[in-house]
C-alpha cells in the first residue's frame, strides 16, 4: 500500500479517530494514576507506556511520574529476579527517551549489579555525555571506568620502549614476507596499526571488550585505516574461516600477557590459533619465503624468578601477630590470601599477585640469585599443548643472604623475534608490574646461606604455579641423605633438586588438630596485622561503655525500687535485676574481629555483620578460644531479612551503645552513601552511644608527579609512534587514581599537608558541601595531582591515619588534567566539594 493512500484513509476517519485517541490516552492516565496510588507499578508502567506510544506529545508532562513507575516496577522486578523484563523495561524507556540521563544512568546501575560491566559502563558514559554535571553518573562512570578501560592501557601506551621494540619486530617480519596479519587481543588496535604501516596487505583484529572493540573502532578510523583493518568483536578462540577471515594468516600478534605470562589466555589462544588459523610453521631446512608459512610475534618467552624479603608483601599475606587488642588467634585458625595456591584447589584461582616491585613500600631483599623457571616457544604447537599437562618440575635454589622469606617474585623476557626482546624485571624501565608469589604455611620462615628453597613449578589451568614451596637445611639433613643411597656423587648438582625433594618428603607430617582454613583479602590481612588500628578503636569502646555504665546501673536500680514498691513485699524477680548488656554493633566491610574485641569489655552483646561462612565459623573459633560465654558473638546478618535495612534496632525496645561504620574503602575513597548510613545510625544510638569513627578530617598536598599523568592519561601521539590514539582512550581517563602507596609515589612535594574537607557522623550541622582551601607554595614546580588521605578521630583524642605505615588503607590522588605551574610564596586555591560518597577537588583559577 503506497504511503498516500495510508494518509487519504487517516485521514478520512480524522476527528472520530483523534477523539478515540483521546479517550483512551485521559483512561490510561486516570488508571496509571491509580495503579501508582496502590503501588501497583507494573500495571502502572503498561499505562504509561500505551500513553505515550498514543501521544509522544505528553513526554514532557509525564516524563518525572514515568521515571518513578519505572524505577519502582524494576525494583520489584530486580528482587524477583525477571531479569530479562527488567532489562526489556529499561529498553521500552530509552527508545521513548533516549537522551534521559536519569534513566540511562539507574539501567548501568542495574547491568553493574548483575555483573554486566562493561554494558554498565557504557549507558554511565552515555548519561555523563548527556549531563557532565549529573553527579550520581560521574561517580558510577568513574568507579567502573577501572574495569571498562583498566589501568594499564595507559601506562602500556605512554611505554615508548615498547611500542617502539613491537613496532620494529612487527615491520621486520612484514617485510620478510608476513602480508596477512591477525592481531589477537586487539585493546586500541596499535599493533595491527603498525603491521598496516609496515606494508601488510590483510589485517584482522579481534576484541572481546565491547568498549575497547568500539574504541579500536574509532582510533582505527581516526587514523584512515579503517579500509586495511577489519575488526571483529569476539574472542579469537570462535573465529571461523572462511566465515570470519577468509584464510589462513602467516603472521599472529599478540601481547595478551600478564604479569605472570600466562593469566590472560594465551596458551590457549595460540594452540587454537596454530590448529585453525594461522599457515604451517616453517621448518628447518626451508627456503625463507614467510608468506607461505605461519609465525607468531612474540616467538617466545623465558620466565625468571628470585626468592625474596619483603615486610610489606609480608603483612599482606601472613597474620603475622598472636594476640590483638587482647583476643588471642588460636593455632587451629590459618589464614590465608587468595594467591595461596592449593596443589589440590578444585577451583581456578589467579595464584599470584602483582606489584611494582621497584615501588613497593619499604623495598625488597634479595634472598636469591636470579633463576630460571621455563621458557616457552610460542611457535611450537607440540610445546604449547604439552604445557598444560606437564608434570611440575620441582626446583631447588640455593639461599645467597640471610633473611625472611616472604615470597617468589616472577618477571619474563618476551622475544618478540630473534633481534627484539622485552624484559617486565624490576630493574628495567617498563609499564610492566611483576607477578609474586606469597610464601604461606611455612614452620619457619627465616632462611640462610647454606638453605635451598624448594618448589613445584607447573602450568596447570594455563596459570604459572608455583607451589609446595619449602625451605631445606642440606647441613643439618647431610645424615638423612646418607641413608638414601651410598653413592658420593649424590650431592652433585644434578641431583641436588632429587635430594631435595626427598628429605622435603621426609619432613612433611599432619597436623593433629583438624584446622579452620580462612581465605582473607590481602586487605583483610593487612588490617588484622594493623596494631594501633585495633588498640584504638578497644580504647574508645572502653571510654564509651565506662561513660555509660553509671547510667546503665541508675536505671537498673531504679528498675529494681518499682519491683520492689510493685511486689509490696520486697521481693524482686531476679531475672529483672540482671543488667541489659550493652549492644555493639560492627558494620564494617569484610572480615572484622571488632566484635570479639568489644566482648572483652564487660556486660556486651557484640554483633557481627561478616558474610561468608568461613568468617563466621574463623569467628566463633577465635571466640570459642578466648573463653567467650557460648552465644556471645551474634551475626548480625542471620537476624536481618533484608541486607539493604541492616541498620535497624538490636530488639523492638533497645538501641545500640556503639555503631561501627567503614567510612572509607581500602582504595583510599569514601565508601558510598556512607552519609545516609550514618543519619540512620544516628537514629538507633541510646543516650550517650557513638558511631565509629566520629568524625573524619581528609588532607592532602600539591605535588609533581610525572608518574601519575602517565598512569592517567596517554601522552600525545609521540609516545604512541605518530598514531592517534590519545583522544580516544582519555575519554576513559577518570580524574582520581586509587590505591596508591604515597610513601613510595615518585613525586615533588610542592606544599605541605592541608586539611581539605571535614565529615562528621555524630554532629552533620557541621559538614560543609563546599568549601574554598588557600594552599601556600613551598617549592616552585609543576602541580599535577593533589593526593589525600584521612585522620578518622574514633573520639577527639584516639586518631587512626589512614597514610601511617600500619595502615591497610592505600591513598588516592585527584590527577589535574592540565598541569599548573607555580611559583615558591604563593597560594593555590582550591575548590573541595563533597557530593554523597564523591569528592571533587579543583584548582581554582
Amino acid at each position: 500500500m503506497s504511503n498516500s493512500r495510508l494518509r487519504s484513509r487517516r485521514d478520512a476517519g480524522g476527528g472520530a479517530g483523534a477523539a478515540g485517541r483521546d479517550e483512551l490516552v485521559s483512561r490510561s492516565l486516570q488508571s496509571a494514576e491509580h495503579c501508582l496510588g496502590v503501588q501497583d507499578f507494573g500495571t502502572a508502567y503498561a499505562h504509561y507506556l500505551l500513553v505515550l506510544s498514543l501521544a509522544p506529545e505528553l513526554k514532557d508532562n509525564v516524563k518525572e511520574t514515568f521515571q518513578y513507575t519505572l524505577f519502582r516496577w524494576a525494583e520489584e522486578l530486580d528482587a524477583l529476579n525477571r531479569i530479562q523484563d527488567l532489562l526489556g523495561c529499561y529498553e521500552q524507556a530509552l527508545e521513548l527517551f533516549p537522551d534521559d540521563e536519569v534513566i540511562c544512568n539507574s539501567m548501568g546501575e542495574h547491568l553493574f549489579r548483575m555483573g554486566f560491566r562493561d554494558e554498565a559502563a557504557g549507558y554511565f558514559h552515555k548519561a555523563v555525555k548527556l549531563n557532565p554535571d549529573f553527579s550520581d553518573a560521574k561517580e558510577n562512570f568513574y568507579r567502573v571506568a577501572n574495569w571498562l578501560v583498566e589501568r594499564w592501557h595507559f601506562i602500556m601506551l605512554n611505554d615508548t620502549k615498547r611500542n617502539t621494540i613491537y613496532n620494529a619486530a612487527i615491520q621486520k617480519a612484514v617485510c620478510l614476507g608476513s602480508r596477512s596479519v591477525l592481531d589477537i587481543g586487539a585493546g586500541t588496535g596499535i599493533l595491527s596499526m603498525f603491521a598496516k604501516k609496515a606494508g601488510a596487505h590483510s589485517v584482522y583484529a579481534c576484541e572481546l571488550s565491547k568498549t575497547m572493540y568500539e574504541l579500536a573502532c574509532d582510533v582505527v578510523a581516526a587514523n584512515k585505516m579503517e579500509a586495511g583493518i577489519k575488526l571483529l568483536h569476539m574472542k579469537s578462540l570462535d573465529i571461523e574461516i572462511p566465515k570470519h577471515i577468509p584464510e589462513r594468516v602467516s603472521l599472529v600478534v599478540t601481547e595478551t600477557v600478564d604479569a605472570g605470562l600466562f593469566g590472560e589466555g594465551i596458551v590457549e589462544s595460540l594452540i587454537h590459533a596454530w590448529e585453525h588459523l594461522l599457515l604451517q610453521p616453517k621448518t628447518k631446512g626451508e627456503s625463507c619465503n614467510c608468506e607461505k608459512y605461519g609465525k607468531v610475534i612474540p616467538a617466545s618467552a623465558i620466565i625468571f624468578g628470585m626468592a625474596v624479603e619483603c615486610a610489606e608483601i609480608r603483612r599482606q599475606h601472613r597474620v603475622g601477630i598472636k594476640d590483638i587488642a587482647g583476643i588471642h588467634l588460636p593455632t587451629n585458625v590459618k589464614f590465608q590470601s587468595p594467591a595461596y595456591s592449593s596443589v589440590d584447589a578444585e577451583e581456578t584461582v589467579e595464584p599470584y599477585t602483582t606489584e611494582k616491585m621497584s615501588r613497593v613500600p619499604g623495598g625488597y631483599l634479595a634472598l636469591t640469585e636470579c633463576f630460571e623457571i621455563m621458557t616457552v616457544d610460542f611457535n611450537n604447537l607440540q610445546e604449547l599443548k604439552s604445557l598444560a599437562t606437564k608434570k611440575p618440575d620441582k626446583i631447588g635454589i640455593p639461599v645467597i643472604k640471610e633473611g625472611i622469606l616472604d615470597a617468589i617474585m616472577v618477571w619474563f623476557v618476551l622475544q618478540l623475534d630473534d633481534e627484539h626482546s622485552l624484559s617486565t624485571s624490576p630493574s628495567e624501565e617498563t609499564c610492566w608490574e611483576q607477578a609474586v608469589y606469597p610464601v604461606q604455611d611455612l614452620t619457619d620462615y627465616w632462611i640462610k646461606p647454606g638453605d635451598h628453597v624448594m618448589m613445584e613449578v607447573s602450568c596447570q589451568d594455563c596459570y604459572l604455579r608455583i607451589q609446595s614451596i619449602s625451605v631445606l637445611d642440606l647441613e643439618c639433613e647431610m645424615d638423612v641423605a646418607r641413608s638414601f643411597t651410598q653413592n658420593k656423587d649424590l650431592l652433585s648438582l644434578g641431583n641436588e633438586a632429587e635430594l631435595c625433594s626427598a628429605l622435603a618428603n621426609l619432613q612433611t607430617s599432619k597436623p593433629d588438630a583438624v584446622e579452620q582454613t580462612c581465605v582473607l583479602e590481602s586487605t583483610e590481612i593487612a588490617l588484622l596485622n594493623n596494631i594501633p588500628y585495633h588498640e584504638g578503636f578497644k580504647m574508645a569502646m572502653s571510654k564509651v561503655l565506662s561513660s555509660l555504665t553509671p547510667e546503665k546501673l541508675y536505671q537498673t536500680m531504679d528498675t529494681h525500687c518499682q519491683n520492689e514498691m510493685n511486689s509490696g513485699t520486697g521481693q524482686s524477680n531476679t531475672v529483672q535485676n540482671i543488667p541489659e548488656p550493652f549492644y555493639v554493633l560492627d558494620v564494617s566491610e569484610g572480615f572484622s574481629i571488632l566484635p570479639l574485641i568489644a566482648g572483652t569489655l564487660g556486660q556486651v552483646k557484640p554483633y557481627s555483620s561478616v558474610e561468608k561462612d568461613q568468617h563466621r565459623i574463623a569467628l566463633d573459633l577465635i571466640s570459642e578460644a578466648n573463653h567467650f560465654p557460648k552465644e556471645t558473638l551474634e551475626f548480625w546478618l542471620r537476624h536481618v531479612e533484608d541486607e539493604s535495612a541492616m541498620l535497624q534496632r538490636p530488639k523492638s525496645d533497645k538501641l545500640w551503645s556503639i555503631i561501627i561504620l567503614d567510612v572509607i574503602e581500602p582504595s583510599g575513597l569514601i565508601q558510598q552513601e556512607i552519609m545516609e548510613k550514618a543519619a540512620i545510625s544516628r537514629c538507633l544510638l541510646q543516650s550517650g552511644g557513638k558511631i565509629f569513627p566520629q568524625y573524619v578530617l581528609m588532607f592532602g598536598l600539591l605535588v609533581e608527579s610525572q608518574t601519575l599523568l602517565e598512569e592517567n592519561a596517554v601522552q600525545g601521539t609521540e609516545r604512541t609512534l605518530g598514531l592517534n590514539i590519545a583522544p580516544f582512550i582519555n575519554q576513559f581517563q577518570v580524574p582520581i587514581r586509587v590505591f596508591l602507596d604515597l610513601s613510595s609515589l615518585p613525586c615533588i612535594p610542592l606544599s605541605k599537608p592541608v586539611e581539605l574537607l571535614r565529615l562528621d557522623l555524630m554532629t552533620p550541622y557541621l559538614n560543609t558541601s563546599k568549601r574554598e582551601v588557600k594552599v601556600h607554595i613551598c617549592k616552585s614546580g609543576r602541580v599535577t595531582a593533589i593526593p589525600f588521605w584521612y585522620h578518622m578521630y574514633l573520639d577527639e583524642e584516639i586518631r587512626l591515619d589512614t597514610s601511617s605505615e600500619a595502615s591497610h588503607w592505600k591513598q588516592a590522588a585527584v590527577v589535574l588534567d592540565n598541569p599548573i605551574q607555580v611559583e615558591m610564596g604563593e597560594e593555590l586555591v582550591l575548590s573541595v566539594q563533597h557530593h554523597k560518597s564523591n569528592v571533587s577537588i579543583t584548582v581554582k583559577q
